[in-house]
């Protein structure tokens, strides 16, 4: 049987009955990156394999014989974008030809909270350089060192989405049955529409930020990314623990949990109230705004109440934030890498790639320069005061003003639409497949709630994934 698009219910249903192995699978797996990432297609999703994957895959078939599985992830292979720290024989390098030699010292929380459930890290995955943090006009997935991800939908065709376009690409190729992503602003959301698969963007603190090279602190999130709203809450929950060297994920004490399948509810959008705020809609197309009323059509008939029209009086547009917040974490985080990596902090980074600009600055570095100007201190008045602001309109006055004011379950927006303000507040978002245009060109919607919301999106999002089973697979030739 082909495996590659089976679900992760499905694979450990097929290893419990013995008709599949991890290294089997991890094999099926290996062998569709040998000939669509590199070969056929090049879709160039894949930065790096690890060299211990079907040893840790045999290993975990030997301890399933003898004790049984972990878990729901027990051999099952995961890709994690490459901005998050392995401490094994991959490198984590953000994109960046200046880290193509850096070795994390230690796993992420991520990478270990994967390890624990058993699952098989198969490799890195490709990205935007330094996340898309790097410069203006760098097209979604191009990364000095990785090259440029295309999308499976339509190479060289279609937006791939960013910047965790790799761990989208590959998921929708069937390199691996899920990922993990990271966002600091739509950087799950775009590539998961983008890649017709599912999304998922936590509430900050959530999921532990340690280990994983940072953009912005308050924003910065890892997350699920995978085939089925199923797949992804089982993901989800594999992540969520509290972490003493991220002091954000105590807010998520009492507040997370451990199992997400619970909300896989087929009857989950009957009784929702769900708000559709129609500015952010204005940027689509006629065929793509059909595919919305489509899908708003759907909620309702599934039994939700859409609050249709809806308006979100705030929405901060205002990035000031950003470039003070990735010179501090940024210089944090280069401080501890090895003395072998040329550079330890933003400053030496900027030089580094002027100094190697042939490779290094196909799209030049304008952002990097711009956030090298702070102070990296976060003492600025015009820091702090944009950080107050950001607080105020996208929780107090935004978000939170209109769910209150229309007693709302979620926000409905199309895509990566409406990213910006979930990620400024911290709050949580789900994507999910909602079909394609005329040229084949995916669409997705997704649902925003309130901070630890994550049980309840998940909910309305399986309900109308399952309704409507609107996802296909990209076909290669």
């Amino acid at each position: 049987m082909n495996w590659i698009f089976a679900t992760i219910e499905e694979l450990q249903a097929a290893m419990t009955e013995g008709e599949l192995t991890a290294k089997e699978l991890t094999l099926f797996y290996l062998q569709r990156i040998a000939s669509y990432d590199k070969e056929g297609p090049k879709i160039n999703a894949i930065a790096e394999i690890n060299p211990d994957a079907l040893h840790i895959a045999e290993a975990l078939d030997a301890e399933r014989s003898l004790t049984g599985p972990r878990g729901p992830l027990h051999g099952i292979p995961i890709l994690i974008k490459d901005n998050i720290d392995s401490g094994d024989k991959m490198h984590t390098t953000a994109g960046s030809v200046a880290l193509e030699n850096h070795y994390a010292t230690k796993d992420s929380f991520v990478a270990k909270k994967l390890r624990e459930a058993g699952a098989v890290i198969l490799g890195k995955a490709n990205l935007t350089e330094w996340a898309n943090f790097m410069t203006e006009g760098m097209p979604n997935g191009y990364s000095s060192r990785g090259g440029q991800v295309l999308n499976p939908y339509g190479p060289g065709k279609f937006d791939v989405g960013g910047s965790s376009s790799g761990p989208g690409a590959a998921i929708a190729s069937g390199f691996a049955a899920a990922s993990v992503g990271t966002e600091t602003s739509g950087s799950i959301l775009s590539p998961a529409s983008s890649n017709s698969i599912v999304g998922i963007k936590p509430t900050v603190g959530l999921i532990s930020r340690s280990g994983i090279i940072p953009i912005a602190h308050s924003q910065d999130t890892a997350g699920p990314m995978a085939p089925t709203v199923a797949d992804a809450a089982i993901l989800l929950g594999a992540l969520t623990e509290t972490d003493a060297d991220d002091p954000a994920t105590f807010i998520s004490e009492g507040k997370a949990q451990k199992d997400y399948t619970s909300n896989l509810v087929l009857e989950g959008l009957n009784g929702a109230r769900i708000g559709v705020d129609r500015n952010y809609l204005t940027e689509l197309d006629e065929e793509e705004l059909q595919l919305a009323n489509e899908a708003i059509n759907v909620l309702t008939r599934l039994g939700a109440q859409v609050i249709d029209p809806v308006e979100i009086t705030t929405d901060p547009s205002n990035y000031s934030v950003l470039y003070h917040e990735f010179k501090a974490d940024l210089n944090a985080y280069l401080a501890k890498v090895s003395g072998n990596v040329p550079v330890h902090n933003l400053n030496e980074l900027i030089q580094f790639n002027q100094q190697h600009k042939e490779k290094a600055l196909k799209y030049g570095q304008s952002i990097l320069i711009e956030s090298d100007e702070k102070s990296g201190s976060l003492t600025e008045a015009e820091y702090i005061n944009a950080r107050v602001e950001d607080i105020t309109l996208s929780q107090t006055e935004g978000i939170d003003a209109v769910m209150d004011k229309h007693n709302l379950d979620a926000l409905f927006f199309v895509n990566y639409y409406g990213c910006a303000i979930a990620a400024k507040a911290g709050y949580p978002s789900i994507t999910v497949p909602a079909g394609y245009t005329s040229e084949g060109k995916p669409f997705g919607i997704t649902f925003t709630g309130r901070a630890f919301s994550e049980d309840k999106l998940i909910e309305l999002a399986y309900a109308y994934e399952q309704a409507t089973k609107l996802r296909r697979a990209p076909t290669f030739h």
